[in-house]
This record gives structure tokens, C-alpha cells and sequence, in this order.
């Protein structure tokens, strides 16, 4: 007998139905000479420190350094601490029995750096000496799984990814366990999560509010002029220049009034070609599903997970945005294909040959770019055919024509002053065809703008002049789709497809986590979502203060493991190089989060706790605490933009309430006015002057 191991039941189901395992028992599917079984995720994890027998958060046991990692079976929270999870006990024996049983085990887990961990970590945990073959496949079509079947590969093959996905594993453990117990020791109070990738996230979130948050808006002034451009139409230059001050402005927009003519001092005429875009890779699709649905990463990734459960689209936790040429010639089908949807009708030149810049089998890693499968999409909820049509829009757009257009700058002199003024008209639509102006690409957004031709010399009489006042503008406050840019590239700003490309090795996190670790920003209380953007929390904001300097949370070197990840994925570096690399940055961050306890100086409140009415209230830099430890609320000081002062933390203790306080700015950068109250649940919140009288003020302790 040979055993299948799927990731899910339902992907279990499936090959289970190809090798015609049709029995259903306990656990797995069993006919045709096969067992087909499964996991639901990590069925094994690292055990906690307690598994080491190190209980509690002691300064004396850190670091806590295995110096071998025990697997335990996944862990449930109980009231009385974790235990291991039942079902995933159970399932354990049954796999190892079937495991023993057999002559031969296929990995059909997810192909990837997880999925590879899923397996492995079972096997070891279990014990296991059978000998095994992988299943590689990047879609579920029951075509792709016949094939891979038939073209099983040597599990040894996959080694190196298996050292790379451990490397990661025990190092997240590593930094995130004395990390946390560290900082949360420093601090006396609470628990203070960090790790190896999240506490850099959040501080890119942080960076950007406070740098958002303290740019200083500043007027300037800039004048345009206006003249005939042929057909009746009028062309509009703007001034080159811009003015802080707007009485020098007035005068040279006077003088420029006065002139009543300008003069071409350059005229430049080009072509410009627009490449097609690249195939999605997972990040690319979450970004742009961000950007132009509102959807979140986290949502991005589940529907496509469930797109390629349903054998609609290939493996979706990809990181290239190429494919290799023996994919390439399937594509001219898979074109007719999404042709013949209703979606797309008319988008899909049948004769036209695809072009080739998303063909690059070199820069393909373990998946290509995403690609739809050529089943047909019946019964998508209105989110799936969403995203599910994006990649099939992309796809033409990938292989359709280049778009041409023909350019030209037009510089004009005016009683001293610069004016410029640029257009462009479409030759060639190209793949900017397939969604027009609809589809929320601002170069898509553009109108034409025809520019008559002049030559250098030439005099423009005046229809018109003018002059606008504008504002600068702050660098907007992070959206997912911005955050997962900054992650791709370790926090550099790069627009260019191919440069972003290029630096993804050294970007933080992978296509398959990103997503997670903002949504353990959100569990765990540090940023929120205003609308698309993504705010820190005054819990946030106060850890931010507390490491912002320090290398826990540096985004360059969390990039740079990243890269020697992938290193080890390629059999270029031990992992064991790896692992002493990260010890050494364990034991320096442990003793550096231990010694910032300086940063948690705290006094004595002299108020006692409004919730629990045992403990007393303790001052520390950005939180007010019940030293309490089965209370522990914690009262942050910093409220909108603005931090509550002694008095002011005392009077809400006390009362249930401030006083009326000014000086709050909100979300979209206004000022306010507001009383802090207590909620029933002591929470703070926002009291208004004019519902004053009808508000009724909770946490007050008589």
C-alpha cells in the first residue's frame, strides 16, 4: 500500500477520486492500492519554553536557546493553559499507523516552504523511516494531478527547502519568544509581543504616521497661462516653478499678464512604449485587490486559496511573475478561453501571437506566475469572480501588444517665467485596451491631450492666465497595498516591475505570510483600519517608541534573512550558519529588550484602579497600569495625536472622566475638542461638549 498526504480534506477528496480511493474510513480514504489521508495545517509545532521546563517569564532563563527543538502535537488555549488539540492528536496516530503500513508515502502538501514544514515536522515527530516522494503540482485540475502522479519526484530533492522553511520556524521562535518575554519583563507589566518580522511591519506602519502626523502643510503659488491650440481646442502650460510666498507670485503673474505672448524654447517629440504588465504573483494580486476593491490581504489570499481548491486557478502562494516555456504554449488556449467568457468577449484577438515578457523560466521559483486553469468558473460568490478576473484580465493584458504613444513637451518663456506642458496620443491601445479607462490605473485615467506642432521660436498669443493656490501634501499613511510593497522590498520605494522584482530575496516575510502578519497586527491590538488606511494604536504607537531604535525592529536585516533563506533553499549556505547567525541576534536583542527597562520607569499613581478597586494605577512613559496582575488595565496616554498629562490620567481614574481638553487632532488630520471617558468595558472614548448633558459617564467609583 502507499499512503497520500493532502494539506486539506478537501484536497484529499480529490486525488482520493484520480486513484480511485473511493472506501471513506476514519481519517482517510482508502481503494486502488492507495491510503489518501490528511492534515488540517501544522498538525506538529515547536514546543513552548515550558516544554523545556522553563515556566513563566523569568529574567534569570533568558535567552531560552534549545539546543534541540522538540515537536509537540498543535496546542489548544485552555483556562488552565494549552493542551493539545484532540482532533489533531487522533489524526496523528492515524497517519502514523498508515505511515508504518506502508511501502511508500506521497507528499502532496501544498508545494511550498510550508507546506514542505507541514510534512516533515510530521514525519520526524512520528518517526517515521518509510520512504517518500513529493508530489509537485501548481494546480488541482485533475489533468495536472494525473501528471504529477505519473512524474512523482525524490522527496530527498526537496531537502533544501525543507532546512530553509525549519531555519525560518525555529528562528521566528527564537526571536519571538525572548523577544516577548524580554521586553514584557522590562516592562513589569503586560506582555509586549515582538517578532522577527511583525515588530518591523508595525514599524514601518509607525514611521509613516508620525511622519504623516508631523509634516507641516505649506501654501505655494503657481501660475498658468492659456493659448490657442488649433480646432478651437485650448492648451494649458503650468509654470515650471512654484512660490512659498504669494507676493512674488502676484507680481510676476502681473507681468506675465502684462506680456500677453510667450515664446517655444523647446518642443520635444517622442515615441513612448508601455511594456505589458507582468503575470500576479500573490503580493502583486493582494496589492492590487487592496487597491481597487478594498479587499484585504488576508481576503485576497483566502479566495484564491478557494479558486485553487476548486481547480480554477493555479497554486496562488507564489512569488514569480513569470512562467517557463513548456507553460507558454499552453497559453494561446488558455487566451481562447477567457475569450469565450462573457467577461470578456471581444478582449481576445484569436490571431494574435502572445507576447513573451512574462516567459522566463530563470526567474520562476517553486511556482509560476498565477495563471487561470481552464475550468469553467460556475457559481462564484461576487468576491470570488472578482478576484478570479483579475488574474484572467491580466492574463490578456500579459500577452496582448505592446501600447504606443506618441509623446511631446512643449516649453514656453513668459515675461521670465518657465511653462511647460505635456501630452500624448494613443497609436497603439495595446494591452491598455483590455479595461480602457475603468479600471483605476491612473496612467489609465489620463486624458489625450493633442499638442499642436510647434517648433522652438514660435509666438503664442494669450487666451488666458491664472494662478492657484495649492498645499503640500504629507506621504499618505500606509494602506495594505502600500505595506505590502514596503514588505516586498525591505521599506524601499521602488516603482519599476523589474527592480521590485529583483530585490524580492531581500524583502520581509513571503508571498504565503504577509498577509498573516498584518492580521497579527490587528489581533494583537496594534494598528486599525480608518477606512483603506492602516493606524497604529496608542499600543502601537508606545511599543514603536520603545524599539523603534533598536534592531528588533530593523527592516534591512529582517530583509537581509530573508535573503539567506532563500539562500539555504538553494543549497548556498548551511542552515547551521544560519542558526548560529540568528542565536548570536537572539542573545544581543534579549539583552538589549532587558536592559530598556529604564524606558518603563514607573511611579505611583496615587489613584486606585477604577475596574478591580484593589490594585493601584502605576505611571509608566506611554501607559497607565493597574499593578494588579489579574487586572492589569492598561490606560494609554496618548489619545489622538495628543498625550493626557498627570492631572488629567488622575482625573479620569477618579471620575470616570476628563475634564473639556483641546488639542485633539483626528484621523483625517482635524483639531477637536472632546472629554476622554470610561465605557462600561474601560475603554476609553470620546464625550462631546454638546451631548454633555445627556451622556452618562460609566467607570466612576464611589
Amino acid at each position: 500500500m502507499k499512503t497520500i498526504i493532502a494539506e486539506k480534506p478537501s484536497v484529499a477528496r480529490e486525488i482520493a477520486r484520480i486513484v480511485g480511493a473511493a472506501k471513506r474510513e476514519e481519517g482517510y480514504f482508502e481503494g486502488g492500492g492507495y491510503a489518501v489521508t490528511w492534515a488540517f495545517g501544522h498538525l506538529v509545532q515547536l514546543a513552548m519554553p515550558d516544554g523545556y521546563g522553563i515556566r513563566g517569564f523569568v529574567r534569570d532563563n533568558l535567552p531560552v536557546i534549545p539546543e534541540t527543538f522538540t515537536l509537540i502535537p498543535r496546542q489548544v488555549k485552555t483556562e488552565k493553559g494549552y493542551k493539545p488539540d484532540s482532533g489533531v492528536v487522533s489524526q496523528i496516530k492515524i497517519i502514523a499507523r498508515l505511515f508504518k503500513e506502508s511501502e511508500q508515502i506521497i507528499v502532496a502538501t501544498d508545494a511550498g516552504r510550508e507546506g514542505e514544514l507541514i510534512f516533515r515536522y510530521l514525519y520526524h515527530y512520528i518517526g517515521c523511516t518509510t520512504p517518500f516522494l513529493r508530489l509537485w503540482i501548481s494546480s488541482l485540475t485533475d489533468k495536472a494531478i494525473r501528471e504529477g502522479l505519473r512524474n512523482l519526484e525524490e522527496g530527498s530533492r526537496y531537502d533544501n527547502l525543507y532546512l530553509a522553511a525549519k531555519a525560518r520556524s525555529e528562528s521566528d521562535w527564537l526571536v519571538g519568544i525572548n523577544g516577548t518575554q524580554a521586553l514584557s519583563i522590562a516592562a513589569g507589566h503586560g506582555t509586549y509581543s515582538v517578532g522577527r518580522v511583525q515588530t518591523p511591519t508595525l514599524a514601518m506602519v509607525c514611521a509613516r504616521y508620525w511622519e504623516n502626523r508631523r509634516f507641516k502643510v505649506e501654501p505655494f503659488w503657481q501660475l498658468h497661462i492659456a493659448t490657442d491650440g488649433g480646432n478651437g481646442e485650448v492648451v494649458k502650460f503650468s509654470s515650471t516653478g512654484k512660490w512659498k510666498e504669494k507676493e512674488p507670485a502676484m507680481t510676476l503673474y502681473n507681468k506675465v499678464k502684462e506680456a500677453g505672448t510667450a515664446t517655444v524654447t523647446k518642443a520635444e517629440r517622442k515615441e513612448k512604449i508601455e511594456d505589458t504588465p507582468l503575470l500576479y504573483d500573490l503580493t502583486t494580486l493582494q496589492k492590487e485587490a487592496n487597491a481597487k476593491h478594498g479587499f484585504t490581504a488576508e481576503q485576497t489570499l483566502v479566495i484564491a486559496q478557494k479558486l485553487y481548491e476548486k481547480k480554477l486557478i493555479t497554486y496562488p502562494r507564489t512569488g514569480s511573475r513569470y512562467i517557463p516555456e513548456d507553460v507558454f504554449a499552453e497559453i494561446p488556449k488558455q487566451l481562447a478561453f477567457i475569450g469565450n467568457l462573457p467577461e470578456w468577449k471581444e478582449k481576445v484577438n484569436p490571431k494574435a501571437v502572445p507576447t513573451r515578457r512574462s516567459v522566463d523560466g530563470g526567474k520562476v521559483t517553486d511556482h509560476h506566475a498565477l495563471l487561470v486553469t481552464g475550468e469553467k468558473p460556475l457559481f462564484l460568490s461576487k468576491e470570488d469572480s472578482t478576484i478570479y478576473h483579475m488574474i484572467a484580465g491580466r492574463m490578456i493584458e500579459a500577452f496582448a501588444e505592446k501600447c504606443v504613444k506618441d509623446t511631446a513637451t512643449v516649453t514656453a518663456e513668459c515675461a521670465g517665467v518657465e511653462f511647460t506642458v505635456k501630452g500624448s496620443i494613443i497609436r497603439q491601445a495595446g494591452w491598455r485596451a483590455v479595461y480602457g479607462k475603468e479600471n483605476g490605473d491612473e496612467n489609465n485615467n489620463q486624458e489625450e491631450t493633442a499638442i499642436p506642432g510647434w517648433q522652438e521660436g514660435d509666438t503664442l498669443t494669450l487666451k488666458g492666465t491664472s494662478i492657484t493656490e495649492g498645499k503640500t501634501k504629507p506621504k499618505p499613511l500606509h494602506t495594505e497595498a502600500t505595506l505590502l510593497s514596503a514588505m516586498e522590498t525591505a521599506g524601499k520605494e521602488i516603482e519599476d516591475d523589474a527592480l521590485r522584482q529583483a530585490l524580492k530575496d531581500c524583502g520581509i516575510g513571503t508571498p504565503a505570510t504577509r498577509a498573516s502578519i498584518i492580521e497579527t497586527l490587528f489581533k494583537r491590538g496594534y494598528m486599525e483600519r480608518s477606512k483603506k488606511s492602516l493606524v497604529p494604536t496608542e499600543k502601537g504607537l508606545a511599543l514603536y517608541s520603545v524599539v523603534k531604535t533598536m534592531r528588533i525592529a530593523d527592516v534591512a536585516m529582517t530583509g537581509e534573512w530573508e535573503k539567506e533563506l532563500a539562500r539555504i533553499e538553494r543549497g548556498e549556505l548551511p542552515d547551521d550558519t544560519f542558526r548560529k547567525e540568528i542565536e548570536g541576534y537572539t542573545r544581543e536583542i534579549t539583552s538589549e529588550l532587558l536592559s530598556c527597562d529604564k524606558l518603563f520607569a514607573r511611579r505611583d499613581s496615587g489613584c486606585k484602579c477604577p475596574k478591580c478597586g484593589t490594585g493601584t494605577m502605576q505611571f509608566y512613559g506611554k501607559v497607565v497600569r493597574c499593578d494588579n496582575a489579574e487586572c492589569g488595565l492598561p490606560v494609554f496616554r496618548l489619545k489622538a495625536n495628543r498625550t493626557l498629562s498627570d492631572d488629567e490620567i488622575k482625573d479620569l481614574l477618579t471620575d470616570g472622566h476628563t475634564k473639556l481638553l483641546k488639542g485633539f487632532k483626528s484621523k483625517q488630520g482635524k483639531n477637536f475638542d472632546a472629554i476622554v471617558a470610561f465605557d462600561g468595558d474601560y475603554n476609553t472614548t470620546f464625550v462631546f461638549p454638546e451631548r454633555k448633558t445627556t451622556k452618562k459617564f460609566s467607570g466612576r467609583k464611589k
